[in-house]
């Protein structure tokens, strides 16, 4: 049997998004991974790719070798029942996704000698359209960081920050799809309202936000409040409803939103 390279501890979305994008790009063999996940169907899709697969964190060290990496891919309530599962698990490289959770508390929680790598990623990575942060945290040292930057990669463009924005890139970035999407959600009421269909609807909104995106991408000569304004005549139709969504608040609401997800990831972290 294969040695493993990295043992993955549960096999979300966000797992599911980063490791299966790594396969297909050639960035990790699925045979050098080992997943713990308690979820059948979750451990049979990464089985299928030719991962192996434990149905709980204390069965995978008996899985891999010293040096193996772990990856802790679970949410940050779930983190105090897989430290005590784990234990102890020496000098090895940590790499984990959890939300707010400082590298210190992990370090100390995993025996007091792990190299923690901070890293956040974002839903894209699912369709290779990633955006994602690395931080080296307690104990990590140059190259710690090195198949972190090879997951992440395979699946998006990856920015290293010092820990202590980690929170922050989080709030706009980690969270960030879901105001996208919330967007897109008042458009397709709001669309309804003006007499669309429930299925129009849809198809023109994800239309829209999909071209509006690929300019904001292309345009990076231009800022997002210049591509606004080229779209905004005087007196028309768009400056109307840019009208009313000053009148709302509307980018009072989004800046506070950032800073609520940017207070709480902090509060994740003091437990």
């Amino acid at each position: 049997m294969s040695r493993a390279a990295l043992a993955v501890i549960g096999g979300g979305n966000m797992a599911r998004a980063i490791l299966f994008g790594a396969f297909d790009a050639g960035a990790i063999e699925p045979a050098g991974v080992v997943l713990a996940e308690p979820d059948e169907s979750k451990r049979l899709d990464f089985a299928g790719r030719g991962a192996r697969c434990v149905e709980s964190a204390d069965r995978i060290i008996e899985a891999i070798e010293p040096a193996t990496q772990i990856l802790l891919a679970v949410k940050p309530q779930v983190f105090p029942a897989v430290v005590s599962a784990l234990g102890d698990v020496g000098d090895r490289v940590v790499i984990s996704i959890m939300a707010g959770v400082t590298s210190g508390a992990i370090r100390s929680a995993l025996g007091g000698a792990a190299r923690v790598v901070r890293t956040m990623p974002n839903t894209p990575a699912q369709i290779g359209l990633g955006v994602s942060a690395i931080t080296l945290g307690a104990g990590a040292g140059a190259g710690d960081d090195a198949l972190a930057h090879t997951l992440l990669g395979a699946v998006g463009s990856v920015l290293t920050l010092d820990e202590s924005m980690l929170d922050a890139f989080t709030a706009v970035v980690g969270s960030g799809p879901a105001y996208v999407f919330a967007l897109a959600e008042a458009m397709s009421d709001g669309a309804r309202a003006v007499g669309f269909d429930a299925a129009l609807a849809d198809r023109i909104v994800r239309g829209t936000i999909e071209g509006a995106a690929g300019l904001l991408a292309r345009r990076g000569d231009q800022s997002p409040e210049a591509l606004r304004a080229s779209v905004t005549s005087k007196g028309g139709t768009t400056a109307a409803a840019v009208e009313t969504m000053e009148q709302g608040d509307f980018f009072g609401v989004v800046e506070r939103a950032i800073v609520a997800a940017r207070d709480r990831g902090v509060e994740l972290g003091e437990g």
